[in-house]
């Protein structure tokens, strides 16, 4: 990385705390380490990091919490959850409390980080344009709509989160799960089927353009090629 991202991390167990912290160290990261939640609105207003990774459960003031309060002025900073919960219910309340993405302990330090990453180059192209291009069809993810040629594609909130994921990755395999869990809620069977739905749905509405293919890569996700 030519610049280090500046991350934020709450974590209340120190072994924990420290292992993440020196693997995101040698990434180039600069991370600034909070053991409960009233550090870690003191570290941000400190050093306005780039993106939030915020334990659920902490003294003083949970993850929720923080979150919570760090919307109420930045709309625009991403924040992951780390938590030990797994309920639908749980992730649904983070997700309403402002978070973007949430991973479930124990987890590897090579997920964080592409969810990280993920998020970074998300939140840098909603910033800086509306429009995608992918193939002949130029994607505008605020409007959700696809245009080609003189037509105009509408498509359902659904579609339109489900394609900027993958355009996210374009030519690379997106994450079943990390979709599921971040559409859905939850990657369990019946959300798989449905995405697979939407995903040939997704097909149909770009089939004008024959150089664009979504390819199945199975027991992994999928991949938008263009």
């Amino acid at each position: 990385m030519s610049q280090k991202i500046k991350l934020l991390l709450a974590e209340d167990e120190p072994s924990l705390a420290q292992i993440i912290k020196e693997s995101l160290e040698t990434r180039e990261f600069e991370v600034f380490l909070a053991e409960n939640g009233l550090k870690a609105l003191e570290l941000y207003h400190q050093h306005t990091p780039d993106i939030l990774v915020l334990d659920v459960m902490m003294p003083f003031k949970d993850g929720f919490t923080v979150a919570k309060e760090i919307r109420e002025e930045n709309k625009q900073v991403p924040i992951i959850f780390l938590t030990a919960k797994s309920q639908t219910k749980d992730v649904l309340e983070g997700f309403s409390h402002g978070g973007n993405d949430y991973l479930k302990k124990p987890f590897s330090m090579e997920e964080l980080i592409v969810r990280v990453l993920s998020l970074l180059n998300r939140n840098s192209t909603k910033l800086s344009t509306e429009k995608i291009k992918i193939g002949a069809y130029l994607f505008n993810h605020t409007k959700q709509t696809l245009a080609h040629k003189k037509e105009t594609i509408v498509l359902t909130h659904r579609e339109s989160e489900l394609l900027f994921l993958l355009t996210q990755n374009k030519n690379e395999i997106s994450d079943r799960s990390f979709i599921l869990k971040k559409l859905w809620g939850n990657d369990d069977f019946f959300n798989a089927r449905s995405m697979d739905v939407f995903i040939t749905k997704l097909r149909k509405k770009l089939k004008s353009d024959e150089n664009i293919q979504i390819v199945n890569v199975r027991g992994y996700g999928y991949k938008l090629i263009c």
